[in-house]
């Protein structure tokens, strides 16, 4: 049998904040879109210099060691990038080898992938999935990605008629995501799923601004305002108001 290789940017071993619990986090290298916000341009390119190469067999040995807290944090593998479904059937591999092991699994996607029988096999061993949805308008949405929006709402349905849950995630970018007709459409949208657990209103940072320009890349958000607390406790009411559950 073929052995199925990844290509890894990196991993952090005790995440927190991507998916329940205590987490292995692992950072797939690849991406297709070029958001204007990306914290990790460098996941970008399909090769990296600095990218390591595993078979699931080698990660796996890794993850093992921290079963005792995926056990007692309710935590588990994510599978995050770049854009993991770059990879998918490395991903594939990876979620089998994880449920074997009955460790939970988690897959933070843009949902822009071409759903074939490999990315059905992906979510079938995916436990829950952490779906970024960059802006409901798709003039916003292609400004902001560079891409059109149609893939990932295709996606979204999917994962809906499949019951897989879903925790939805959005960036509020002052200036560019934050239409307050653009916040009520997306709210509705979201409103619509029943397997949407719950919404991530993330704030704007320039945390990653430092990489673009260590890269020699043109950031068109370095004059762009992080968003008040109080926006943000605002944005957080509205999407309430559509009955979601807002984190």
């Amino acid at each position: 049998m073929k052995e199925i290789i990844g290509k890894i940017h990196s991993v952090e071993t005790c995440g927190a904040v991507d998916g329940p619990g205590i987490r292995y986090v692992v950072f797939a290298q690849g991406c297709p879109l070029r958001c204007l916000y990306c914290h990790n341009p460098d996941t970008w390119a399909v090769n990296s210099e600095s990218q390591s190469v595993m078979s699931v067999d080698a990660l796996m040995e890794d993850i093992l060691k921290y079963q005792s807290y995926f056990k007692y944090s309710g935590g588990g593998v994510t599978l995050t990038g770049g854009e993991p479904l770059m990879q998918k059937e490395f991903a594939a591999e990876l979620f089998k080898a994880c449920k074997r092991e009955g460790i939970h699994t988690v897959l933070d996607t843009s949902g822009y992938d071409e759903i074939d029988h490999v990315t059905k096999e992906v979510l079938a061993h995916t436990d829950l999935v952490l779906l970024d949805f960059k802006s409901i308008n798709a003039d916003v949405y292609k400004r902001v990605t560079g891409f059109p929006i149609d893939n990932t709402l295709i996606f979204a349905d999917y994962l809906c008629q499949a019951k897989i849950p879903v925790w939805a995630r959005f960036v509020l970018v002052p200036g560019l995501t934050d239409s307050e007709k653009d916040l009520h459409d997306l709210a509705a949208y979201l409103a619509k799923y029943d397997n949407i657990e719950n919404v991530g209103i993330l704030p704007f940072h320039q945390m990653g601004a430092y990489k673009w320009q260590d890269m020699g890349f043109r950031y068109e958000l370095k004059n762009t305002q992080e968003p008040s607390t109080e926006e943000i406790g605002r944005v957080r009411e509205l999407f309430r108001g559509y009955g979601l559950v807002v984190k």
